[in-house]
C-alpha cells in the first residue's frame, strides 16, 4: 500500500471505533531512541523513517513533526504522501500539543498506543483532552490492525558482559540502586528503560536497531529482581547468573498484568520520563508512587575506571581503523569507483580487523557532496552516489566493540576543494576545539559550555540546527542522558558536568545543495586542579583522528586555535603511529604535521 491508502485504511479504521485524532510516535514500549522493525509504526504510516519525530492523524489531515536535523530528509520522504512535514521549534510552528489543542473538540477522542507513550506524555495528551473536554483511550494499536506484514518482534539471544568489560557486578549495582530506594522509601523500582536493565544485569542483545539490547522490563524490589523477558533468549549459563542475583524471570508482557497485583500500601518508584503510559494507568490507586529518577541514570553515565581504561583501547582502535581508512581514501579516489555505501562498508572492514567488533553502534552515515547537508542523511541503494574529486565526504559512523561504543565523524576533502568549503571546514574545527579545550568548574552543565563552540558561529550571524553533543553509553545507547551541550533549555536535560563522563563535541555546518561539514570527537570529563576558588575540570579528546589538513584554511585561525589543532594532532600521532606499518605512518605524519 502507499502512504495515502494506508492514512485511508487508518482513517476507516478511526472512524469505526469513534476515534477523531490518533497519535503516532517514534517509539517501542520501552522509550527507546531507536526501535527495531516491528515498531516503526510512523515510518509506516507517514513514510519518514528518521529516528525522531510524531505523527498525528485526523479524519482529514495527517501532520509530522520532526526537528532540524531531519528537515531535509523528511522533505523529500514526505513528498506525495500527503503528509505534511511541521518543522519543530521553527517559528511560527505549534508544537505536538499546541496543535492537539487547536483542533481537539468537546466531545471528541484523542487516542494512541499507551505502550509506546511516555507516562510525561500521556499525561499531557490527558491533560489537553480534558481541558477541551474530549476523551483519551490509549488502549488502540490501530496501525497493528492495518499493517498486514508487520515484523515480529526480535527472538535474538541476550549475552552476559563480562566484569573485566563492566568494571562492577550486578550485586553492587543493584546495592546502589536498592540504597536510592530505601533513601527515597520505596518498596519496588519499575524500569522499562532497556538500556538501564541491560546496564544493571550487565547482560546485552540484538533486539534493537544497532544498540545491543535486550526487549525486557523489571520490577525491582528489596529481596529480588523481577525480570520480564523472552526466556527464549537466554541460555542456561545466562540463566543461572541471573538466578544467582536473585532474578526471577516471568513472560515478557506479564508486567501489565503483574503491575495491576501490587499490594494496597506499596511504594513504588518510577521515572515518568522513561515509563509508558499503559504500564503506569495499571498501577493500583491504593499504591503510593514516587516520581523519580531511574537511579541507573546517571550511575552509568558515570563511568568507572575499568569501563574507562576499555572504552580508550575501543577509541584506539576505531582511531587505527579510521586513519587507514583516510588513507585509502585519499588514495583511491578518482582512481577506483567508490561510493557511500561501499565507502562506509570498506571502514567497517577496517574496523572489523581491530577485534571485538560487535556491529556499528548506530546507523551509519555517509554522505558525499550535497547529501552531507542533510544532517541525518542514510545513504540507500537508490540514493547512493559515486564519489568525485573537488568536494566533501562526510562520515559519521561508530562501533560497538567489546571494549566500548565508539561514535565518530570525520569530513574528508576529496582531491582539491573550492575557498569556501576550506573555509566553512576551518570554523568547524575551530568551533570544536574551542570547546574541546573548555577548562571550567565543577557544577557546570552542558548550558553553561555550548557557547564556547556556537560562538565562532554566532560571531558570523551563523548557527548549526542540532545539538553540540551528547553522552555515550557503554554498548548501550549511543545517546546516553543525563549530559549533553546544547544552548537550548529542555526539561530534564539540565545536569551537572561530572568526572567520568564521556559526551561528544560535534559542531556543523550545512549548505543545502552543497556541502556539509561535521567534526566530532568524544571527550572524557576529568578532574583539573582544586584550590580556593573551587574543583575544576577538564575535558580530554579521546577520539584520536586527523582533521583534514587538505580542507583547513591556517589564515582564518589564531594562534591559540592553531596551537589547539597543533597539540590535538601531536597527540594522535603519539598515541596512534605506534600501531602503524611505515607507510601508515608516513601517511598520518603529513596530516598531523603542525600547521
Amino acid at each position: 500500500m502507499t502512504v495515502p491508502e494506508r492514512l485511508a485504511a487508518l482513517r476507516k479504521l478511526m472512524r469505526e471505533k469513534n476515534i477523531d485524532v490518533y497519535v503516532v510516535p517514534t517509539a517501542d514500549f520501552h522509550q527507546s531512541e531507536y526501535v527495531g522493525e516491528h515498531f516503526k509504526a510512523r515510518k509506516f504510516i507517514t513514510n519518514f523513517s528518521g529516528s525522531a519525530g510524531t505523527a498525528v492523524i485526523t479524519l482529514n489531515d495527517a501532520k509530522l513533526w520532526t526537528d532540524g536535523r531531519y528537515f531535509i530528509q523528511a522533505a523529500k520522504q514526505l513528498e506525495g504522501t500527503t503528509v505534511t512535514l511541521m518543522k519543530m521549534f521553527e517559528p511560527g510552528v505549534p508544537s505536538v500539543n499546541e496543535y492537539l489543542e487547536e483542533i481537539l473538540q468537546a466531545g471528541q477522542t484523542l487516542s494512541f498506543d499507551g505502550r509506546v507513550v511516555s507516562v510525561g506524555e500521556g499525561d499531557e495528551y490527558a491533560e489537553i483532552a480534558k481541558k477541551k473536554g474530549a476523551k483519551v483511550d490509549y488502549q488502540e494499536d490501530l496501525i497493528d490492525e492495518i499493517w498486514t506484514d508487520r515484523p515480529p518482534l526480535s527472538e535474538e539471544p541476550a549475552f552476559f558482559l563480562e566484569e573485566k568489560y563492566t568494571g562492577e557486578s550486578t550485586a553492587s549495582k543493584l546495592a546502589r540502586i536498592r540504597k536510592e530506594m530505601e533513601e527515597a522509601g520505596c518498596d519496588a523500582h519499575i524500569v522499562s528503560t532497556l538500556d538501564d536493565t541491560c546496564w544493571t544485569l550487565n547482560i546485552r542483545g540484538n533486539d534493537i536497531e544497532f544498540f545491543p539490547l535486550v526487549l525486557s522490563y523489571a520490577i525491582i524490589k528489596k529481596d529480588s529482581f523481577e525480570l520480564y523477558i523472552d526466556e527464549r533468549k537466554l541460555d542456561d549459563n545466562l540463566k543461572a547468573l541471573l538466578k544467582k542475583e536473585g532474578v526471577n524471570l516471568h513472560p515478557y508482557n506479564a508486567i501489565y498484568e503483574d503491575v495491576k497485583q501490587l499490594p494496597a500500601g506499596t511504594t513504588v518508584m518510577v521515572d515518568k520520563s522513561k515509563l509508558n503510559y499503559a504500564i503506569f494507568n495499571n498501577i493500583p490507586a491504593s499504591v503510593h508512587v514516587v516520581n523519580k529518577r531511574n537511579p541507573a541514570i546517571l550511575m552509568k553515565a558515570l563511568k568507572n575506571p575499568v569501563e574507562i581504561e576499555n572504552i580508550r583501547k575501543a577509541q584506539i582502535k576505531d582511531s587505527i581503523a579510521h586513519l587507514r581508512f583516510m588513507k585509502w581514501l585519499k588514495e583511491n579516489v578518482g582512481k577506483i569507483r567508490i561510493t557511500e555505501l561501499s565507502a562506509s562498508e570498506k571502514l567497517d572492514e577496517f574496523r572489523k580487523e581491530m577485534g571485538n567488533f560487535i556491529r556499528d553502534s548506530f546507523e551509519p552515515i555517509s554522505s558525499f557532496g550535497p547529501h552531507s547537508a542533510i544532517v541525518h542523511y542514510c545513504s540507500s541503494p537508490e540514493t547512493d552516489v559515486e564519489f568525485k574529486e573537488g568536494t566533501l565526504y562526510l562520515s559519521d559512523t561508530g562501533a560497538g566493540f567489546y571494549e566500548g561504543s565508539t561514535d565518530i565523524t570525520r569530513t574528508f576533502a576529496l582531491g582539491e576543494i573550492p575557498q569556501n568549503m576550506k573555509d566553512d571546514f576551518t570554523l568547524v574545527a575551530i568551533s570544536n576545539l574551542q570547546l574541546g579545550s573548555a577548562k571550567f568548574l565543577q557544577g557546570c552543565s552542558g548550558l553553561t559550555l555550548d557557547i564556547l563552540a556556537r560562538k565562532p558561529f554566532w560571531d558570523r550571524d551563523m548557527n548549526f540546527n542540532h545539538g553540540t553533543g551528547h553522552g555515550v553509553g557503554y554498548l548501550l545507547n549511543i545517546h546516553e542522558g543525563p549530559a549533553g551541550f546544547r544552548y537550548k533549555y529542555r526539561a530534564g536535560e539540565v545536569e551537572e558536568i561530572q568526572e567520568g563522563m564521556i559526551i561528544t563535541d560535534e559542531p556543523g555546518l550545512y549548505i543545502e545543495g552543497s556541502h556539509g561539514i561535521r567534526l566530532e570527537n568524544e571527550l572524557l570529563a576529568r578532574k583539573g586542579v582544586k584550590n580556593e576558588y573551587g574543583q575544576f575540570l577538564y575535558f580530554e579528546a579521546i577520539t584520536l583522528v586527523p582533521f583534514d589538513l587538505d580542507a583547513i584554511n591556517p589564515d582564518m585561525m589564531s594562534e591559540e586555535n592553531k596551537k589547539l589543532l597543533n597539540d590535538y594532532h601531536a597527540k594522535v600521532y603519539e598515541v596512534i603511529a605506534p600501531h602503524l606499518n611505515d607507510d601508515e605512518k608516513a601517511f598520518l605524519k603529513k596530516y598531523t604535521r603542525a600547521i
